[in-house]
């Protein structure tokens, strides 16, 4: 899109609605505009203006965040029993792989676990009010149906819990919805939840979600079972993932850094050399976090690039090292990166462009590749939301 045509509407914009709407607006639909675009003229996603309780995604690197919210009282979240983390330094011995693919001298004790996917935002996609069905795909299996969700809810928040027994989904309306991966045990838990910029992310118990109320933004955790909400302070950005230790990382739009912090929101920390003054990549799209919390796979950009709007993407182009800000080398053997997800062994599925299709690859703990498989066909035109284990 032209430029000075984009800064043109945009201003027309600003003078037929207050701050506040304009606020409102590009976090709740800029990616619901781009969903129903791509679907009405197969043209890309609008590069829009966001922002959310005291975070914005700019446009241009050098804007101002604005002014958050009035201070609020922080609330001692319900006690919750983080995941324990499982080693991530096995032996390696070298193998073949059933299929004739050699194997990367790595550990054997790792295997791909059940992968799901869900729709990718595609031109020729669903109708953004139709239901898709969610596919789970176990490598050197067929893939499994699941279940059905709203198309929009499967493009910008729907989740698979760390035990891999429920998924979560926020729908048009603001209501967020669990089941279990058949679709059975369908239950809402409650209404006026945020759909786009703070999914519902499950807790490492597979208990709870945290998510963020519509209404005073504000955000805490949400049981999913009674469907009790308990506000939590120090959860102010996008697009949060947990590490099975109970680290929660998330996106601080105001300027493209990466905030790492406790199931609490007591402590933070940022990935160095991203985000900062000076800094030479900014990212506000995250996918997945290590078990440890050690490892982080996102999507970098330039700081002069585009930005985007405040909506969830999965694409992955680097993992960093969340301590040093280190990119970690991945064996792609040339081909193009798509996505990256932790199992809970610390071991990534590395997904690639392979010829006209997508292959996995499975990466240890420490970047060595142990085997790769093809994609099935059927899969072609959806994207990972979860790796399973």
């Amino acid at each position: 899109m032209n430029q000075d045509r984009l800064r043109f509407d945009l201003a027309d914009l600003a003078e037929e609605v207050t701050p506040v709407d304009l606020r409102d607006r590009a976090l709740r639909t800029s990616r619901r505009l781009g969903i129903q675009r791509a679907v009405a003229t197969s043209a890309a996603a609008l590069v829009v203006l966001a922002a959310a309780t005291g975070t914005a995604l700019a446009i241009r690197p050098n804007s101002q965040a604005p002014a958050p919210a009035g201070p609020s009282v922080t609330v001692t979240a319900p006690p919750v029993e983080p995941s324990r983390t499982p080693s991530t330094d096995p032996s390696r011995t070298s193998s073949t792989a059933p299929d004739g693919t050699t194997d990367g001298g790595s550990s054997a004790a790792a295997t791909f676990g059940r992968i799901v996917y869900g729709p990718s935002l595609l031109p020729n996609g669903a109708s953004s009010t139709s239901t898709v069905r969610l596919q789970s795909w176990r490598p050197g299996d067929d893939p499994v149906r699941l279940l059905s969700v709203p198309y929009e809810a499967a493009v910008l928040n729907v989740a698979a819990s760390p035990d891999g027994k429920r998924m979560s989904w926020v729908d048009g309306a603001g209501a967020v919805w669990v089941s279990d991966l058949d679709g059975s045990e369908r239950r809402k838990l409650r209404d006026g939840v945020d759909n786009m910029c703070w999914s519902p992310v499950w807790m490492p118990n597979s208990q709870q979600l945290v998510v963020r109320l519509t209404a005073g933004g504000d955000t805490g955790v949400l049981d999913a079972s009674s469907g009790k909400f308990t506000k939590v302070t120090g959860f102010d950005g996008c697009h949060a993932v947990f590490a099975a230790d109970g680290t929660l990382a998330f996106a601080d739009g105001s300027d493209g850094t990466i905030v790492l912090t406790d199931r609490n929101g007591k402590t933070r920390r940022t990935v160095p050399d991203l985000g900062a003054k000076g800094s030479r990549y900014v990212s506000f799209d995250l996918s997945s976090l290590s078990p440890d919390g050690g490892r982080i796979a996102l999507f970098r950009i330039d700081r002069n690039g585009t930005y985007g709007d405040a909506a969830r993407d999965l694409l992955v182009n680097a993992v960093l090292d969340t301590r040093t800000g280190e990119e970690v080398a991945l064996p792609l053997e040339g081909r193009q990166l798509q996505q990256v997800f932790f199992q809970p062994d610390g071991s990534m599925v590395v997904r690639v462009r392979s010829g006209g299709g997508y292959a996995v690859i499975l990466v240890d703990a420490a970047g060595k590749k142990i085997t790769e498989r093809a994609e099935p066909s059927a899969l072609r035109d959806m994207q990972i939301v979860a790796a399973l284990g």
